[in-house]
C-alpha cells in the first residue's frame, strides 16, 4: 500500500492542495492521500489560524468526490506544535510496517527540511514527494545530501501542474470581498461565505 501524506495549516484548502494529491496520485500510483491539518503548525506561529474544526470541514467538503483522499487527526489528536517527524511516526504505528509513506511537500519546503526537527528520521521513515512550483527553481540536491546523507535516494520529482495558489492570498480576497472562483472548490467557497471566515483579515 503507498500511502501519501499531505501535511499542513489548510486555512484554507484550495485547488493547488488537490492538483498536488492528483499528480502525486496518477505519477506514484498512489491508493490514498492522506490531508492531515496541523494543530498547531511550529513555522506560523506568529498568525492566528481558523479553529480546527472549520479547517476540517472545509477538508472534508474539498475531498467529498474523491475516494482516494481521506483525513488524518493525528496531529489535531496530539498537544502542542505539529512537527512532521511526530506526524510520520503515528502515522507508520497506526498504519503499520507495510504501508509505503509519501510525505508530499514544496520545492521551497525542502530547501528548509534541515532545519526541522529531526530531519534524519523524516527522512529514514518516507519517500519525499517533492512538487515543483512556479518560480522555485530545483534545490541543489549534491548540497543537500551534504546535510541529510541518504535524502538523494528518497526524493521523487513531480510537476505541480496546476498554478501556484496560496492561502494567504484567499484570505486577502476574501476579506476585501473578491471571489475566489477558481482558487477553491466551490463547496469551500460557499463554507467560508456562511461561516464569516477571513473576514476580520481585511
Amino acid at each position: 500500500m503507498k500511502i501519501g501524506v499531505l501535511g499542513g495549516t489548510f486555512d484554507p484548502i484550495h485547488n493547488g492542495h488537490l492538483g498536488i494529491a492528483g499528480s502525486a496520485c496518477r505519477e506514484l500510483g498512489l491508493n490514498r492521500v492522506l490531508f492531515v491539518p496541523a494543530r498547531e503548525p511550529w513555522l506560523k506561529g506568529g498568525r492566528g489560524i481558523a479553529p480546527a474544526r472549520h479547517r476540517v470541514e472545509m477538508i472534508k467538503l474539498a475531498i467529498l468526490s474523491d475516494s482516494r483522499y481521506n483525513i488524518s487527526h493525528v496531529d489535531l489528536e496530539r498537544d502542542g506544535p505539529s512537527y512532521t517527524v511526530d506526524t510520520l511516526s503515528d502515522l507508520r504505528r497506526e498504519l503499520g510496517s507495510d504501508a509505503g509513506l509519501y510525505f508530499i511537500l514544496g520545492m521551497d519546503a525542502l530547501e528548509g527540511l534541515a532545519g526541522w526537527r529531526e530531519p534524519g528520521r523524516i527522512v529514514e521513515m518516507c519517500h519525499l514527494v517533492v512538487a515543483r512550483r512556479p518560480g522555485v527553481a530545483m534545490i541543489d540536491l549534491k548540497e543537500l545530501e551534504a546535510r541529510l546523507p541518504g535524502i538523494s535516494e528518497k526524493i521523487v520529482v513531480i510537476d505541480n501542474e496546476l498554478y501556484d495558489i496560496n492561502s494567504t492570498e484567499i484570505r486577502r480576497r476574501v476579506a476585501v470581498g473578491r471571489s475566489v472562483e477558481g482558487l477553491a472548490p466551490d463547496a469551500v467557497a460557499r463554507y467560508i461565505r456562511e461561516n464569516g471566515l477571513y473576514i476580520e483579515e481585511g
